[in-house]
């Protein structure tokens, strides 16, 4: 039988022991390996590897040996349980060997799961699972995680849901990371507020999230963005020596006032067009970008932009003498004027 979508969530969470199997599929194998991982935990529970009720199965061994899936059915394990017999990697190839264990399938056998890459709809193992009346199949695919998939990673880690623009930075951050790294980075979200009774903060969120290039570079460019160009000299001079070149100082910039310029272009206001930038930003520096957003306004921001282009074709000219972090020196200087013009 075909799990819908919809239903599929409940599923994952709450599998049906009594079934004889379920198919996983789908494109992203980080994706599919999650909700495999969520399945059988739910079925044989914290110790049910330890307890040989969870018996591994590589696609690659079974087309070798394909007596390996049947014996694992139909086992008798030393501790009581359901059991769990999983094939992984699985294609067509094997797709006569998983019908005859299903065929074969009693009550009291070990649960069937097995996760594929892309199947298409004539796939015959597919076909196999969505055929039978006590198994299921379910695609996974490249959807954004829905709220509930959101509030159950953030309970797993430990996590009360929290409300408000906290929880929308949160969702902007799921969509924007594969779901491994959600994950990941939840759970260490999960740790750094452990024994801290105070509600979630978007500064609690900046300090788990993974930082992004435009993060390192983000001292010259609120410098830069605040009109303070007397510090942007000696700020170069410390970017240079740990590396930074000035095309990537060039693209850090662009990526900065492009990110206030959809910003302030929002009709909801900047506060609005900030939910909007990718990757997106929290706690401090998301309110940071938006006082700036508001303060250029769209037409300088857009004069910024023309100067950063111009400048980032200067430095990929074959016919270009001039040293190349002098020329963002001087281009981030007139930013900062035009910001001072700006205020005045």
């Amino acid at each position: 039988m075909k799990l819908s979508p919809r239903e599929a969530p409940g599923y994952f969470a709450k599998p049906d022991p009594a079934r004889t199997g379920l198919l996983i599929y789908g494109a992203d194998a980080m994706r599919v390996a999650l909700k495999r991982q969520q399945v059988i935990a739910a079925l044989v529970g914290p110790t049910g590897e330890e307890e040989m009720r969870l018996t591994r199965i590589p696609a690659g061994d079974l087309r070798k040996d394909p007596a390996l899936l049947l014996d694992a059915i139909k086992a008798i394990g030393f501790f009581p349980g359901p059991r769990v017999a999983f094939v992984e990697e699985a294609n067509d190839t094997i797709a006569e060997t998983v019908l005859s264990a299903l065929s074969e399938w009693q009550n009291g056998d070990a649960q069937i799961i097995v996760t594929a890459g892309t199947l298409k709809a004539t796939s015959k193992l597919r076909k196999a699972f969505e055929a039978h009346k006590n198994a299921f199949a379910v695609g996974i695919y490249d959807d954004p995680p829905t709220r509930e998939e959101i509030e159950k990673t953030l309970g797993d880690a430990g996590i009360a849901a929290p409300s408000g623009d906290v929880m929308a930075q949160i969702t902007a951050l799921a969509r924007d990371l594969d779901p491994g790294d959600f994950r990941q980075t939840m759970e260490k979200l999960g740790l750094y507020k452990r024994g801290d009774s105070t509600p979630l903060s978007g500064a609690d969120l900046l300090a788990c999230a993974p930082t992004s290039t435009e993060a390192a570079l983000d001292d010259v460019l609120n410098i830069v963005a605040d009109a303070k160009q007397g510090e942007i000299g000696p700020v170069l001079r410390k970017l240079q020596s740990q590396g930074v070149n000035a095309v990537s100082l060039c693209i850090g910039a662009m990526r900065h006032f492009r990110a206030l310029h959809v910003a302030a272009s929002d009709p909801g206001g900047p506060g609005a067009g900030i939910s909007k930038v990718r990757p997106p930003v929290f706690g401090p520096r998301r309110d940071r970008m938006v006082r700036q957003a508001q303060s250029w306004g769209v037409a300088n921001l857009e004069t910024a932009l023309t100067l950063l282009t111009d400048t980032d074709l200067q430095l990929r000219s074959a016919g270009q003498n001039a040293p190349a972090l002098a020329l963002v020196e001087r281009a981030l200087i007139r930013l900062a004027m035009l910001g001072n013009r700006r205020n005045t």
